[in-house]
């Protein structure tokens, strides 16, 4: 089974790397996006799938713009492809290029379709708070996350899962489900997704990193999570990030660990009626800063302060002697 591979980042390694080891299949090339200036040096980096395809030393196409580059299209035409495997790639693939393989192209994606179509399903089932979410795999066409489903797993979000977790289970989990497709081609009918039940995911703006404490607890609690580990807020008028919370209240008390469910009782007994949104209403010794929002009250676990590393909710209020009453922005 000959297989060309299109990918980018971090999520779509555990993919390539089992297309790798399964002895009836040949990754005959690769496909990534551009390097691009990454981290603080803003140095040129490659894509994480491209430092996995020159270790195995697989032929490599980076074009900026595939739908208009003749000479990758022409390059993929003579690989005599069955199979292109997409996760993660970064670019819409025409109706040319699908044709190219024998078998078709194959597209793992990070949610149960036709819910989350787009860029960022993972962060949106998470800054939506769902409580359920997996891995599809589907024949692609040439819309946007359109194409007839073949396999699914489905698993449990927990209220903890953040992004790069989440993130990371479905990854492995997605490889192993795309394996299972290959080998059953050939008995699997392809169910066309209800487009009417379709929901979308589109790409996440910086803006939306921006923490608001007139939000609910719970929907603060999700953005955090879902765009981990980049929502900021502000403390003593600089950046705060806040990397890690956990709403406190009744409906949450199960799902708390039991040195947060100890905390219910003592805040149920405080008076927040004149509390504004963003304000520390307790310090939860050796827990970290509990903060009042429009519904109910967060506890930050981890934060980063502007140039340093990251640190517990505990480290701020003792490296800061932050104090009840204090406002974060």
């Amino acid at each position: 089974m000959r297989i060309v591979f299109f990918g980018t980042p971090q999520f779509a390694i555990p993919t390539l790397e089992q297309l790798l080891a399964e002895p009836e299949f040949q990754v005959v090339g690769v496909v990534t996006q551009p390097d691009k200036n990454r981290g603080r040096g803003n140095q040129l980096s490659p894509s994480p799938i491209k430092a996995v395809a020159v270790a195995h030393q697989l032929p490599i196409w980076q074009p900026a713009r595939i739908k208009k580059d003749p000479d990758t299209i022409a390059a993929l035409r003579d690989l005599d492809a069955d199979i292109f495997v997409v996760v993660a790639y970064g670019q819409i693939l025409s109706q040319e290029i699908l044709d190219l393989p024998k078998l078709g192209c194959i597209n793992v994606h990070g949610s149960l379709l036709p819910q989350y179509r787009g860029a960022a399903p993972i962060q949106r089932c998470l800054t939506d708070g769902v409580t359920r979410t997996g891995i599809t795999t589907m024949l692609m066409d040439a819309g946007m996350d359109t194409g007839a489903m073949l396999l699914k797993y489905e698993t449990p979000v927990d209220l903890f899962d953040n992004a790069d977790r989440l993130a990371a289970k479905l990854a492995v989990e997605g490889a192993r489900l795309l394996v299972e497709t290959i080998y059953s081609l050939d008995r699997i009918t392809p169910t066309p997704q209800d487009s009417s039940a379709a929901t979308f995911a589109p790409p996440i703006q910086k803006s939306e990193y921006s923490v608001d404490w007139t939000r609910s607890n719970l929907a603060i609690h999700n953005q955090i999570r879902g765009f981990y580990p980049n929502c900021v807020a502000t403390f003593r008028a600089q950046p705060l990030k806040v990397m890690a919370t956990a709403p406190l209240g009744a409906e949450f008390a199960e799902q708390l660990p039991p040195e947060l469910q100890k905390l219910l009782p003592e805040l149920a007994s405080l008076d927040l009626s004149s509390s504004l949104p963003g304000t520390v209403v307790k310090i939860a010794k050796g827990l970290g800063p509990i903060v009042q929002t429009d519904s109910g009250c967060l506890i930050l676990r981890e934060v980063q302060l502007a140039g340093k590393r990251p640190q517990s909710g505990a480290d701020l209020v003792n490296g800061m002697r932050l104090a009840i009453g204090e406002m974060l922005g």
